[in-house]
């Protein structure tokens, strides 16, 4: 908006301006994280520790978008404004697997691209979870040629599927909130059990 006045209205201009604006909206549907179950009183609370780092990985998920094709394009639309992933706490995209506790892989993925991507997922802490972004990296997708990978479950294990070509922004939020759900009910012993061992011996993962 433009306007050209002399300098005595100047003044006018502003008062108008000022109370011609639009009111400023808050957002009053602010939802807070569930307190875990435990013992509380005035001032304190008791709960198990699994309980207490379940919520805090379940609300600090640091994703590393692994994107190659369409299903990219529909994560950036994820982390836009309009969506805005970082209402669920996975704002902080990381470009470097040691930085990362969740692998997003969007797109499609070639047998020369698996050993590149299992590269990454090795190099990513404990605990690490992968989710699979679209029907290409759930199963190959329409692509079912010699070159295209069948699934990255072939090379990595995965948590969470997410089906779509390309799915839309709601679905790969769905998908996250399935990962929290997964998340904080994870038991903090679960990696050092022997059913989780030898899933990642199947894989060729020590």
């Amino acid at each position: 908006m433009g306007f050209i006045c002399r300098l005595p209205d100047l003044k006018w201009v502003l008062i108008n301006l000022t109370f011609n604006m639009r009111p400023v909206q808050y957002n009053t549907k602010v939802k807070l994280a569930e307190i875990p179950d435990g013992y509380s009183g005035e001032g304190f609370q008791t709960t198990s520790l699994d309980k207490i780092v379940g919520l805090a990985r379940k609300n600090s998920l640091w994703p590393l978008p692994f994107a190659t094709s369409c299903c990219g394009i529909e994560f950036m639309a994820t982390m836009g404004s309009n969506y805005d992933l970082g209402r669920f706490g996975a704002e902080r995209m990381g470009f470097t697997p040691r930085q990362c506790d969740v692998l997003l892989v969007a797109g499609t993925i070639s047998k020369k691209m698996g050993p590149v991507l299992r590269q990454v997922y090795l190099q990513m802490a404990e605990p690490r979870w992968v989710i699979a972004i679209g029907a290409c990296a759930s199963s190959g997708g329409i692509f079912d040629s010699y070159s295209v990978l069948q699934g990255i479950d072939q090379v990595i294990p995965v948590d969470v599927y997410v089906p779509g070509c390309p799915p839309r922004p709601e679905g790969i939020i769905d998908g996250i909130l399935k990962l929290q759900e997964i998340v904080q009910n994870e038991s903090i012993r679960r990696r050092s059990s022997d059913v989780y061992k030898e899933l990642m011996e199947s894989y060729a993962i020590q």
